[in-house]
């Protein structure tokens, strides 16, 4: 046969399959942002583009201001540009409470989760609303300082402003990236290709890795443009991805709908094998460990193959620890309940992000720990907006084992419910920062838990005295070795004085923007003598921190790794060269916005320490 035979024959199975792939996008309207195939594509102009900025700020994980200001918070992504186009620290932006990977080595540090994807890296969100829904054609965020964090770009198909919620909430992915480093920390305009979708939506969410930052991000506003009427996809096409070709993953690599992942779950039918060729020469604890590296979907997946890798995928120490955060879009109480008979032997359990707006009721997920919670160690809520009084009272009745809970910007759980988490007494981390919890609450359960060693009150408004919260600390929680007091309000030198004499095991104390504090009273030097396990103190924001503070610490901290005295104008250069001879593991110290401090100075300390991260940010 002539050679040009086959030749033909690979063309025209080619020339098959591009139209095939052409007609089924063409008939979804819904393509992978990142191909080739979306970057020639172009809407008919049959609409006119609408250009609006955010109306409100609807819900986020965390952010640097107070919850009863507006600097440096969320809520200032609402509206038009406030400092766009300059570039700088400013008091009017959106900022996250994190930045680099210092919080992952400090001793508050978490454990990751074994199994999460590769593909998701997100730490914070935000989700705003806008006044029109659109089908978006184009995002602009607004950065006006050390850019580069936002990583995925998400469109909602529920309108926050209507009376009739839709019966299934969707959300699709219109842009997604890993971090990438930006060089220098000036202001842009980032407009990534977004994915085009067929719903309108006025419900954008940004997700955030600061990871790669060498100092908090800031964003100022966010811009949705977009048009009233589905655009119609022209076919015009001039090269085609061979990844296309494939096999059809869009949904199932970027889809967020939630009958995607409960598929897999749901129990199938299985074909028979005569035999199942290796496997079955393999032990099955190696199978097992094979397993133990796929992600969720993919174990999900593999179940569907045979009766063999279904017994394995469903084992439930596959499940022992298992995190659903990636999948936050797509877990409702079907995929609990699919989950039950895997998860009898859990122990750490992450739901963060998941559940809202009616995905997870409380009836679901009482049901989920009621039947897999008795083993559970450590349980991650964070955002958990559909938690009540009702899910607290199950989860201190059917986790009598547990040691970890994190409830924080748990905003929506009422102030009487914490009382319930007094009845715990095994726990050693709690996490509510951002809650609604009382003193009243916060004291009973510091005086029940007394295993605690890891304990988050930042931004907790409604405490009214925490000099008597630090009392009671330093009289019952002996072994605490992290305290987040970030933004307290009212803690005096007297609370100081009980926490440093009671908990002399602290490792990490963070009393930024503490306003009641005063060096003259002597607090802070009281805390370098009685704690001199410590590894990282935030002073942030702390006017009066003095030289004599920072000799101190030099003196008797000589652990310290991590140091935080941003905005106080009453340390010099000679008291921080001591500090920097005399604390040897110290990698961060940051002096933004300390008026003895410029540039100078920085560059002479960097050349002489040139393994301490040295922060002087500016504003301009």
């Amino acid at each position: 046969m002539s050679p040009v035979f086959p030749m033909l024959t690979v063309l025209s199975m080619f020339y098959y399959m591009c139209l095939r792939r052409r007609a089924r996008t063409a008939t979804r309207g819904e393509m992978n942002s990142r191909r080739a195939i979306e970057s020639n594509t172009r809407a008919l102009p049959i609409n006119v583009e609408i250009v609006q900025y955010a109306k409100e700020v609807l819900d986020f994980s965390s952010h640097y201001g107070s919850e009863n200001s507006m600097s440096y918070t969320m809520w200032n992504l609402a509206g038009i540009p406030n400092v766009y186009p300059s570039s700088g620290d400013f008091t009017q932006t959106a900022v996250f409470r994190t930045y680099g990977t210092w919080w992952d080595r400090c001793p508050s540090a978490r454990l990751p989760f074994k199994r999460t994807p590769s593909t998701f890296c997100s730490q914070d969100y935000v989700e705003l609303a806008f006044e029109e829904p659109v089908y978006p054609t184009a995002v602009h965020i607004l950065e006006t300082y050390h850019p580069g964090a936002v990583v995925r770009i998400l469109a909602c198909s529920a309108n926050p402003y209507s009376q009739n919620p839709p019966a299934e909430v969707r959300w699709e992915i219109l842009w997604s990236e890993a971090p990438t480093k930006v060089n220098g920390p000036q202001a842009r305009q980032f407009t990534p290709s977004i994915k085009q979708i067929n719903f309108p939506t006025n419900l954008i969410r940004l997700e955030v890795n600061s990871s790669l930052l060498e100092y908090y991000t800031e964003l100022d506003a966010v811009v949705l443009h977009g048009v009233k009427e589905r655009p119609v996809l022209s076919l015009k096409t001039s090269m085609i991805d061979m990844n296309d070709i494939d096999e059809d993953e869009d949904e199932e690599k970027y889809g967020c709908g939630m009958d995607t992942l409960n598929k897999q779950f749901n129990i199938v039918t299985l074909r028979e094998w005569p035999t199942n060729g290796y496997f079955d020469k393999l032990p099955y604890e190696l199978i097992q460990l094979i397993l133990s590296h796929l992600t969720v979907p993919d174990l999900c997946r593999l179940a569907q193959t045979c009766k063999l890798l279904y017994q394995h995928c469903c084992d439930p120490l596959q499940y022992i620890h298992l995190s659903l955060q990636p999948y936050w879009a797509r877990i409702n109480d079907t995929s609990l309940e699919h989950l039950q008979s895997r998860c009898t032997l859990i122990q750490w359990l992450n739901l963060s992000w998941t559940g809202n707006r009616g995905a997870i009721s409380v009836s679901g997920f009482s049901r989920f720990l009621k039947v897999c919670g008795s083993e559970l160690v450590r349980l991650e809520l964070s955002c958990g907006h559909f938690l009540n009084e009702t899910c607290l009272e199950v989860i201190t009745e059917m986790c009598p084992n547990l040691q970890e809970l994190n409830l924080s910007s748990c905003d929506k759980i009422p102030p009487q419910a914490f009382n319930h988490i007094a009845k715990v007494g095994s726990l050693k981390r709690l996490i509510l920062y951002r809650t609604k919890v009382e003193q009243t609450a916060l004291l009973s359960i510091l005086n029940f838990c007394s295993e605690l060693q890891h304990l988050s009150l930042g931004s907790c408004v409604m405490i009214e005295d925490y000099d008597l919260i630090a009392s009671m600390m330093g009289a019952k929680c002996k072994k605490l070795r992290s305290l987040d007091l970030w933004r307290c309000k009212n803690i005096t030198e007297s609370g100081i004085a009980e926490l440093a004499s009671g908990c002399q095991l602290l490792e990490e104390l963070d009393l930024g923007w503490c306003p009641t504090l005063q060096s003259s009273t002597g607090c802070f030097t009281n805390l370098a003598r009685k704690l001199p396990n410590l590894q990282k103190l935030f002073l942030t924001a702390n006017r009066s921190v003095c030289d004599t503070d920072i000799e101190e610490l030099a003196a008797n901290c000589t652990h310290l790794q991590q140091l935080d005295i941003l905005g106080t104008r009453m340390v010099s250069p000679a008291s921080l060269r001591k500090l920097l001879e005399s604390c040897k593991d110290l990698s961060l110290l940051d002096v933004s916005f300390c008026s003895q401090i410029d540039n100078r100075v920085v560059l002479e300390l960097n050349a002489s320490f040139p393994n301490v991260f040295i922060k002087k940010s500016f504003t301009q």
